[in-house]
């Protein structure tokens, strides 16, 4: 709320006068994001900042240029240069005309009274994914001064998932007014986000699209209702759209999720569009964003976990001690499976310190039930694999053991080192025994496709620098005495 009001100081005007406003705490609160393009400095800007602790020789010439990059790279600096590169394509002269505007090679777009023009789908069949010809020559447009040298400048990244280049080389200037004149076989009204999808069967890529929507609502800050849930999410596919992590996106509407099928061969007008940030881009978010060495601690990798975290209302729980929470996440695949994991779990079950627990995340837990396990525990253990990406959930203090990254170093050690996390991985390969070869998808040799046994002395040490982390962390400290402060006023 306090950003909130920062923003948009009308609201806080209001809130002020408001006998009833709940928010008056917010008030007078000098804070801002970091991507405002005025009265936002550093001092003021989101808590968590990066820090940069490794060398910046090499890299670059000194320490502020190494912190400056990676806050353009990973932070809301991205945030702020979308917003500073955002061009206008389609130009309104009157309110009831359209209107068009996006950031560089068509990365980010947002229009008004758009039309979409969905009739050339019928008897294309339901499966339509990852095409760039959905939409043909003149089945998207709207009446206004259209600079279309400008937009088909920034058409130079032409895949799926990195721009909506395939589909706006299609704009073109109506000669009517699609809402005011009747042009439209449906009118949507309320504030719809078009997205454009990675693996849903994925955690780490679906949930690059979920981070990549919420940055698109940075992007797009520039309306009081930004964080609304009260608008429409179309996938731009004709499959319907069915994930295990589908409860993510209740953290952004309250509808139901839309897809082509709905609009099959209509004339579909949206008064209010955005096409968001995509997960595959050049230099993006998280997938290809390149991590300047040194550096850690993202603010909008925290914010993203927050926002997750208090819109599906995960809980943190009060402690009755002050035990080390230690989750090692089972893996129920043919690959990567630990073949010792009940010697490891029974020797973990001995530490004192710790309270220990295995468990396995599949379709028979809930993903929500998953979030609140993560989001408790202090030593999050995986081997490599997307079930890591959970560890973007975890409290700030947490510690992340990638039991063995499998000839993949950078993948989740980048993504702990976004969200400001302690990372360890297996180092001593003489402490680990390969089941096999390994079986590669091309029938050649590969580390992710086998089976380990890891020796049990090494594999606690590795958990103890885990948790020694954790209970050297003060916040850790401060969350332990304010849970036993809370029992013993119980």
């Amino acid at each position: 709320m306090p950003y909130f009001l920062h923003s948009f100081p009308a609201f806080a005007d209001f809130c002020s006068k408001d006998q009833n406003c709940k928010f008056k705490s917010s008030l007078n609160k000098r804070v801002c994001w970091g991507y405002e393009l005025s009265d936002c400095y550093k001092n003021i800007s989101y808590h968590v900042r990066p820090r940069c602790p490794g060398d910046h020789k090499g890299w670059v010439k000194t320490k502020q240029a190494q912190y400056d990059t990676f806050y353009t790279q990973a932070d809301f600096g991205y945030i702020k240069e979308q917003i500073e590169e955002l061009m206008v394509m389609c130009e309104a002269s009157l309110i009831e005309d359209s209107s068009l505007e996006c950031s560089k090679y068509l990365r980010f777009c947002r229009g008004r009274n758009l039309m979409l023009n969905f009739t050339g789908l019928e008897g294309r069949g339901d499966n339509l994914r990852y095409k760039t010809d959905i939409l043909g020559p003149g089945q998207i447009g709207g009446h206004c001064n259209f600079y279309s040298e400008r937009l088909m400048k920034e058409t130079e990244h032409m895949s799926a998932l990195q721009s909506w280049g395939p589909e706006l080389v299609n704009f073109v200037k109506t000669a009517e007014r699609p809402i005011a004149d009747a042009k439209c076989d449906v009118v949507i009204e309320k504030p719809t986000y078009i997205m454009k999808l990675d693996a849903t069967v994925n955690m780490y890529h679906h949930f690059c699209d979920f981070f990549n929507l919420y940055a698109s609502l940075h992007v797009n800050s520039t309306h009081p209702a930004t964080f609304s849930r009260d608008n429409h999410i179309l996938i731009w596919e004709t499959f319907t759209y069915e994930s295990a992590f589908k409860d993510t996106f209740k953290a952004f509407t309250v509808n139901p999720i839309w897809d082509l099928k709905q609009f099959r061969g209509k004339t579909v007008c949206f008064k209010n569009v955005v096409f968001p940030l995509l997960p595959r881009m050049i230099f993006g978010l998280y997938y290809n964003t390149p991590v300047i060495y040194g550096c850690e601690r993202s603010g909008l990798f925290h914010a993203f976990s927050k926002h997750i975290l208090h819109s599906l209302k995960i809980p943190l729980h009060v402690r009755d001690n002050d035990k080390v929470r230690v989750t090692l996440l089972s893996r129920g695949t043919t690959y990567r499976s630990i073949l010792n994991e009940q010697e490891i779990v029974k020797a973990l079950l001995k530490v004192k310190g710790y309270h220990v627990q295995r468990v396995v995340y599949d379709r028979k837990m809930p993903f929500i039930e998953q979030l609140e396990i993560t989001h408790n525990t202090d030593v999050f253990i995986s081997m490599h694999g997307a079930g890591l990406t959970h560890l973007m959930f975890l409290p700030d203090w947490a510690a992340v053991f990638e039991v063995y990254n499998c000839e993949d170093p950078n993948c989740y050690s980048d993504l702990s080192r976004l969200r400001g996390l302690k990372y360890v991985t297996w180092m001593d390969k003489s402490k680990l025994v390969q089941q096999d070869e390994g079986h590669g998808p091309g029938g050649g040799s590969h580390a992710k496709f086998t089976n380990y046994s890891f020796d049990v002395k090494e594999f606690l040490r590795l958990v103890d620098i885990c948790a020694s982390h954790v209970r050297q962390r003060k916040d850790f400290q401060s969350f332990i005495y304010g849970s036993k402060k809370s029992h013993d006023e119980l």
